[in-house]
């Protein structure tokens, strides 16, 4: 023991140096990994993993993803994927999850479909109110609910009136007096004052005749047609001017639209309408535009386009609900290429679309700015920006540009 001692005082740097050796040998021993292990790093470091749903996770080996825990997939050998860096690239769980669809385009003739809703209504150059021309008592009423049919002359009620039965007195004392130039200017001044409140001649010639006076008024209807409204009952007490009632000609009514201000360029007088009613089932009307309302309606921003349909049978009735279609022909934008609303993203002043990597095998979408023209009803007309024969994301844009702002890359929200 006392020689080891002696020989470690001795030699202490050959100690030293044995030690060491000894240590590095046993940390390679238990610590060093198999060629096995080595080689299973290699491979896997080769490889791009990814989640389906949150494309911007990128790993090189396998796991779970950090924001929703779904097991990552292999997106390809990180050699090939020779893209834009801008370009957003989805595997093809990420597109079916996000229901993002693609469409090529493709120049056309440009076609706008304006939807147009309203209802029908009375034709107003029809319809006539009837009116008391006197105060008076309604004594009889002939007409006594809407929908009831009436005749140009008819009598529609019997007013009782002591204005007129004034008035029929002065007539008859006109007829009495003793000078015959005077009388005939008292009665010529009495009958007047009678035709003024409407009374017939009729009426007149039989007060003449009978030289009786009357109280009595017959309010005859100064059209033909159907009541559509009835203010009055029998026995009610009314005022001259007073509506008694409504009478239209329901043989034409009008389907009355609103259109917004936005579609007013593309509607004229003539054009062709087909339209619906939810209350005639599996029936198509076509009209034809008559008159548009020069007047917007400050609130809504719309106004009227009215056409006139002949109501055969009375098929429409007035406030059937109406939805109409007017297919207006975009002379001015043949050959050019049509996108749907949904593949536009809107970043102020700029419209966005996505365009896709032909060259990819995995889908791959790249941002491009475009010049947009009219609104066709639910597609854009492009005027610079996309060529023909180019696919674009037409569904699902939303879900793209958000995976590009997670990852930094060029979206709607930057330049």
């Amino acid at each position: 023991m006392n020689k080891i001692k002696s020989f470690i005082i001795k030699h202490r740097i050959l100690t030293l140096a044995i030690i060491f050796l000894l240590g590095i040998g046993l940390g390679y021993l238990f610590f060093a990994p198999s060629s096995k292990q080595n080689r299973t790093e290699k491979g896997e470091g080769d490889k791009i993993y990814t989640c389906s749903m949150h494309p911007q996770i990128r790993q090189n080996k396998p796991g779970k993803c950090p924001l929703c825990g779904m097991d990552l997939v292999e997106v390809g050998k990180t050699g090939a994927m020779n893209v834009d860096p801008n370009s957003i690239m989805l595997t093809d769980e990420a597109m079916a999850l996000a229901n993002i669809e693609t469409i090529v385009v493709w120049k056309e003739e440009g076609e706008k479909n304006i939807k147009l809703y309203g209802n029908v209504d009375i034709n107003q150059r029809t319809s006539q109110v009837q009116s008391s021309y006197v105060n008076g008592r309604v004594e009889k009423l002939f007409i006594n609910a809407v929908g009831d049919k009436v005749r140009k002359g008819q009598t529609i009620a019997t007013i009782y009136s002591p204005e007129v039965y004034t008035a029929s007195r002065e007539l008859v004392s006109a007829l009495n007096y003793p000078d015959k130039q005077q009388s005939e200017r008292l009665v010529q001044a009495a009958k007047e004052k009678l035709l003024l409140w409407n009374v017939s001649e009729t009426q007149i010639s039989t007060i003449i005749k009978n030289k009786k006076a009357t109280p009595y008024i017959s309010l005859v209807a100064n059209t033909s047609g159907t009541v559509i409204e009835k203010n009055v009952n029998q026995g009610d007490y009314i005022q001259q001017g007073k509506t008694l009632f409504t009478i239209a000609d329901l043989s034409t009514v009008w389907i009355l639209l609103k259109v917004y201000e936005q579609d007013l360029p593309f509607l004229k007088v003539g054009q062709s309408v087909s339209f619906t009613c939810d209350a005639i089932k599996g029936k198509i009307f076509v009209g034809k535009v008559s008159f548009i309302n020069p007047v917007l309606d400050a609130k809504t921003r719309t106004t009227d386009v009215r056409i006139e349909m002949a109501n055969t049978n009375n098929i429409f009735s007035p406030q059937m609900y109406v939805t109409a279609e007017i297919k207006v022909n975009m002379q001015d934008f043949k050959n050019k290429i049509l996108i749907p609303q949904t593949a536009v993203l809107w970043t102020g002043s700029r419209s966005i679309v996505y365009v896709k990597d032909p060259e990819q095998t995995q889908p791959t979408f790249t941002l491009r700015e475009v010049e947009l023209g009219e609104n066709l009803g639910g597609e854009y007309i492009v005027l610079n920006g996309l060529e023909e024969g180019e696919e674009i994301a037409s569904q699902g844009v939303f879900q793209i540009d958000a995976s590009a702002q997670l990852e930094g890359k060029k979206s709607m929200m930057n330049e």
